[in-house]
C-alpha cells in the first residue's frame, strides 16, 4: 500500500519512529526491495555506487545486534543530556523515553538494515570524510522516505558503531570490515497509524546566513 502523500508531505512527516513501530506485522521482502530500488536513484560521488545494504530478519542475528547496540546505548541514554534554551528542550524527555523504549525492544523489530559503503574513512581529512558519507547518506534518507510513503517507519541509529561494535556486527553478518564501513543500524517495521506530523524545529531564518556567517 502506498500512501497518497505529496513530496512535501513525505519530506516533512518522515519521523524517527520508535514507539509506533509494529513489532508483530511482517514486512515483506519485496516491499523493502521496492524501496531500495527507489533509494538507489540517489546521487553518489563519481557515480561509484559503492554501497551495499544488509537486511537482517534472522531472530538470532537481530538479538546479537541488539545486544551490541545496548552495550553503547544504555549508558548514553542514562547520561545527562544538554540543554539549549529553546524549543528543542521541550522534546528532549520524549526523545530519550522513546529511545529507551527502542533500546529495550530493538530485537523485536521485523527487519533491521545496515547500509555499507566501500572504503573506510577512519582518520580521513574532513573533506574526504564528507565526500565519503555523502555517497551513502542521501540513498539511506531516500530509503526512509520510501518506507514512509508505504506506511513503514524507521529510525537512524548509530550507537552500535561505537567502540568495537562495528567490528562485532561485521563478524556476525560477514561484512568485510576492512573493505566496507557501516553507516548505521535501521529498525524497520510498519507503523501503528500513519498520521505523522511536522516536528517543532528552529525557524529557518535563525539558521540562515547570506555571504557571511
Amino acid at each position: 500500500m502506498t500512501l497518497n502523500l505529496s513530496a512535501d508531505e513525505v519530506l516533512t512527516t518522515t519521523r524517527s519512529v520508535r514507539k509506533r513501530l509494529d513489532f508483530d506485522k511482517p514486512v515483506p521482502r519485496e516491499v523493502l526491495t521496492e524501496c531500495l530500488d527507489i533509494a538507489l536513484q540517489a546521487p553518489t560521488g563519481s557515480n561509484a555506487q559503492g554501497w551495499q545494504f544488509v537486511f537482517i530478519d534472522d531472530p538470532a542475528k537481530k538479538q546479537a545486534l541488539a545486544e551490541i547496540y545496548r552495550t553503547n546505548a544504555t549508558p548514553y541514554l542514562e547520561a545527562e543530556k544538554p540543554t539549549y534554551g529553546d524549543v528543542r528542550d521541550e522534546r528532549t524527555p520524549l526523545v530519550v523515553d522513546s529511545a529507551k523504549y527502542l533500546n529495550e525492544r530493538l530485537h523485536e523489530v521485523p527487519v533491521m538494515m545496515i547500509p555499507c559503503l566501500e572504503g573506510r574513512p577512519d582518520g580521513a581529512p574532513a573533506g574526504m570524510s564528507a565526500g565519503f558519507w555523502g555517497s551513502l547518506l542521501p540513498a539511506v534518507w531516500s530509503f526512509m522516505l520510501a518506507l514512509r510513503s508505504r506506511g513503514l517507519g524507521s529510525a537512524w541509529t548509530t550507537l552500535h558503531l561505537m567502540g568495537e561494535g562495528e567490528k562485532q556486527a561485521a563478524e556476525i553478518l560477514g561484512i568485510p570490515f576492512e573493505k566496507y564501513a557501516q553507516g548505521g543500524l535501521f529498525p524497520i517495521a510498519y507503523t501503528k497509524g500513519t498520521d505523522f506530523k511536522k516536528a517543532k524545529r528552529l525557524p529557518a531564518d535563525e539558521l540562515t546566513h547570506w555571504n557571511t556567517w
